[in-house]
């Protein structure tokens, strides 16, 4: 989240939610099934799921980036490759200024910093304190 909260002054995130990468009823990798925070989930089956899907994670990680949810049709997903994640940089009028590689393995939130630096300047203000666990 430092990323997003060094550059929202300058330009606009958003997040979307598309299809479940490793979802607990098609494809599992033995680290999901081990995974500490319990976010392994179904394959959504109505945009309804999905919509449950990404409140959960919103709320659970109080995530702060602006959320939208990819249609059943999975249309943003497939005009951006996005799957099972990707980082783009879209310019004002809507072209694709940055494409990054897909994730896991060539997903790097640093080449996104970089461009971010490059036409806006270097920005880092202090990482917030971690919250405190009752």
């Amino acid at each position: 989240m430092q990323i997003y909260n060094d550059y929202k002054d300058h330009v606009d995130f958003l997040t979307i939610y598309i299809r479940e990468a490793h979802p607990i009823d098609e494809w599992q990798m033995k680290s999901n099934e081990k995974d500490k925070d319990d976010v392994c989930y179904a394959q959504p089956k109505t945009l309804e799921q999905r919509v449950a899907i990404a409140n959960d994670f919103t709320q659970r990680f109080k995530y702060p980036l602006p959320f939208g949810i990819d249609e059943m049709n999975n249309a943003a997903n497939d005009a951006y490759a996005a799957w099972p994640e990707r980082l783009y940089i879209l310019d004002d009028s809507g072209r694709i200024s940055y494409k990054g590689g897909n994730g896991p393995f060539k997903y790097d939130p640093k080449e996104v910093r970089g461009w971010l630096a490059q036409h806006y300047g270097e920005v880092k203000h202090p990482e917030p304190a971690p919250e405190k666990k009752t």
